[in-house]
């Protein structure tokens, strides 16, 4: 038996000529924090929403729970908690009596779990959504997403309009659900943020996964940053061991990147005066660009 709660089979979503995935396959085990990142545009949303039914594939398929995403929508939506990037409410209702008629939708009493997510996230349960500003509807829909404690969550560019301090907070919650078994897909643009959360990742671009694997991988199986300090200017001549690209020099300060045997490298530097030498893991940013150009 499979142990997984999303599986998605080359799935593709086409908007008349234009794109919006295409051929995307990948699966989210149970427990897991997993990522789905890329640039504005590069089909995150879509596949998002073809997950949750709120639009049909024109190819493939997927399954949440081991169900059929569009046949068995209903079923599947009792268990899964979504944030979108944007948050549309009923105007008129206070925030309490919002969250009360979401509680109605899943049919539990939720109240506690209300109280205590609101208390965490520091919102006014007497306001109107109107008189909210976006940082605090956003608010509203993590309690919305997360008071009926979702097996799985669905975070799309959830972070934005929260100040810094909320992040943590959010953060802190959705690691609390996971370590009580909630399983999270977690689809964003800033890399900061999935480096934190998440045990894997896809890359996406163009609408199609370019890159699958975990963080560890990714880092460990990518370029190092190399930043050495010489006696004397050295000739870039000096550099021209397969594997090194994006080579900066600045008087006796060099940078590049470095894909292959580090000492192989350190070899190759036998015969040049090194003062200083830096080696480090680049970011997640920066990884992610090298995937981009």
């Amino acid at each position: 038996m499979t142990n997984n709660v999303i599986e998605i089979k080359n799935l593709t979503k086409s908007y008349g000529k234009h794109r919006g995935i295409d051929d995307v396959s990948f699966s989210v085990e149970k427990g897991e924090i997993f990522g789905f990142i890329g640039p504005n545009g590069a089909g995150k949303s879509t596949t998002i929403r073809t997950l949750l039914a709120l639009i049909h594939p024109t190819e493939g398929s997927a399954t949440i729970f081991g169900k059929d995403c569009i046949k068995e929508a209903p079923s599947i939506a009792q268990d899964i908690g979504y944030l979108p990037s944007e948050t549309f409410f009923y105007e008129g209702m206070t925030v309490k009596e919002l969250l009360d008629y979401t509680a109605k939708l899943y049919q539990k009493d939720c109240s506690k779990r209300i109280k205590d997510l609101s208390e965490k996230l520091k919102l006014d349960m007497s306001r109107k959504i109107r008189d909210l500003s976006f940082g605090n509807k956003k608010k509203v829909g993590i309690v919305a997403g997360l008071l009926h404690s979702p097996a799985l969550i669905i975070l799309d560019e959830p972070t934005s309009g929260l100040d810094p301090l909320m992040q943590e907070i959010f953060f802190e919650i959705l690691k609390e659900e996971n370590e009580k078994g909630a399983t999270i897909l977690f689809s964003s643009h800033i890399l900061s943020e999935v480096q934190k959360m998440c045990d894997r990742i896809a890359i996406l671009k163009e609408g199609k996964v370019i890159s699958l694997q975990s963080i560890h991988d990714l880092r460990s199986n990518t370029y190092k940053k190399v930043q050495l300090t010489t006696k004397k200017v050295i000739s870039e001549q000096d550099f021209l061991l397969e594997g090194i690209t994006q080579f900066e020099q600045q008087d006796d300060e060099i940078r590049f990147m470095y894909k292959g045997d580090v000492s192989r490298l350190i070899d190759s530097f036998q015969h040049l005066q090194i003062i200083d030498i830096l080696i480090e893991e680049p970011s997640l940013e920066e990884i992610f660009m090298h995937y981009y150009q």
